[in-house]
């Protein structure tokens, strides 16, 4: 066990130390890739100035609201598919299909419909995070035993209370990896959304910096994007270790 966080670092130091050597002996250019010492220069001076914050906590509030958007339809619109043969008829075809819409599509529709502001890039993000949360938890219903389902119709269990009692809690394993694969999808939509003419943002900051040609900037909105997508992630994983404690799997 406590060999593990070492394990996790070994990777990151190796892509570290090739980037300062790529940097510093390896001749690329500085407008090319900025080196580590000028990412953590950019980096310090955009906590000094306050825009740091500024953009990450702008970018977590919209991964947020779309996320939180997103879960409530896909667990009322995927517990209704999983349930019903016939809503799965009418819903699934068509949501299938626009899963396969690239996230980008949805951009030009999304100005058009909604405007620049705030509710067309949470709309973008919550279009991400939708379908992986509502294709596992379909499929979750789906593999629920059906004696359990069985045994809830013969004590009186019906309708909502048979969702809500029985399905849903039967399906949360499904239910939350689907949460967890959607939040990291809330954050590459994130991207997307904040091209939307943002004015903060790490999106923005990646917007900013490819039209000044700063690599620095660019580099910095990377680390930052993927640190946040990292703690979300690793925050989605200890939840689910938390709620699954009942279910009987292989040891972590």
């Amino acid at each position: 066990m406590r060999e593990r966080p070492l394990l996790a670092l070994a990777l990151p130091l190796l892509l570290l130390a090739a980037w300062a050597w790529a940097t510093s002996a390896g001749g690329v250019k500085v407008y090319q890739l900025a080196s580590p010492a000028d990412v953590a220069r950019e980096l310090g001076a955009l906590a000094a100035s306050g825009l740091l914050w500024k953009n990450v906590a702008a970018s977590v509030e919209r991964v947020a609201f779309g996320f939180a958007i997103a879960s409530a339809v896909a667990i009322v619109l995927g517990t209704s598919v999983g349930l019903s043969r016939r809503t799965e008829a009418a819903l699934d075809p068509t949501l299938q299909a626009l899963r396969a819409v690239p996230s980008l599509a949805w951009v030009p529709l999304l100005l058009l419909w909604l405007g620049i502001g705030e509710t067309a890039k949470i709309t973008l993000i919550a279009i991400g995070a939708f379908f992986p949360i509502y294709v596992n938890l379909v499929a979750g219903i789906r593999g629920v035993d059906r004696k359990l389902i069985e045994v809830a119709r013969v004590l009186g269990v019906r309708g909502f209370d048979l969702a809500r009692r029985v399905v849903v809690p039967a399906a949360l394993p499904s239910l939350l990896v689907g949460a967890r694969i959607g939040l990291t999808q809330a954050w590459l939509f994130l991207v997307a959304a904040e091209l939307l003419a943002s004015t903060r943002g790490l999106g923005f900051m990646l917007t900013e910096g490819q039209q000044i040609s700063r690599t620095d900037e660019i580099l910095t909105a990377i680390l930052l994007l993927a640190l946040c997508g990292k703690l979300s992630e690793s925050g989605m994983r200890a939840l689910e270790k938390r709620l699954l404690r009942w279910t009987d799997g292989l040891p972590a």
